[in-house]
């Protein structure tokens, strides 16, 4: 059995699980999240744990009780404390500035890129070269992060463009004569 699988998911005070036979879902501080409910897991509530079991015994259900308790754990702790990925504009004029669910780039072209976020999901921008993105989905933080990065990703001869904050860009050394 997945070694993740095997772990239950410790639902905290204030947390509603709900588990029917199509999906699960969450609801906490931080919003609502719901989740497919996959054939091959049996999930199981008691003593506010959740437990994750393969159906039978192939090895896609091995597989799924583990991610599935992955997303499942991902959504609670959502709903409790959220998720946040921080990126930092590398680059001399390269600007960040956030207006309500608007976040307006100025990245080097010669217009300013302006991308809308989708509900659930706030961006701030604590200071010109720097972006905080929060909500209570991984995936979708995660997801928005990736697409801001995409904008101007850091190039490899001065490192620059927009990165994550914990990222590690390696240097090329440029042509020589």
């Amino acid at each position: 059995m997945s070694r993740v699988g095997k772990m239950p998911v410790a639902v905290p005070q204030g947390v509603d699980v709900q588990i029917k036979e199509d999906q699960i879902s969450v609801k906490g501080a931080g919003g609502a999240l719901s989740l497919a409910q996959n054939a091959l897991v049996k999930v199981a509530s008691k003593d506010g744990k959740l437990s994750f079991e393969p159906a039978n015994e192939s090895r896609e259900a091995n597989a799924m009780s583990g991610t599935m308790r992955q997303l499942v754990n991902n959504m609670v702790v959502g709903v409790t404390k959220g998720f946040e990925r921080k990126l930092t504009l590398v680059g001399v004029g390269y600007k960040a500035q956030a207006q309500g669910a608007k976040l307006n780039l100025t990245v080097g072209y010669s217009h300013p890129v302006n991308i809308d976020m989708p509900a659930g999901i706030t961006v701030a921008t604590p200071a010109p070269t720097e972006i905080v993105i929060k909500g209570a989905d991984r995936q979708r933080v995660g997801q928005i992060a990736a697409e801001i990065r995409a904008v101007r990703p850091p190039e490899p001869y001065k490192g620059k463009g927009i990165r994550y904050a914990d990222e590690k860009i390696t240097i090329k050394e440029t042509k020589k004569k």
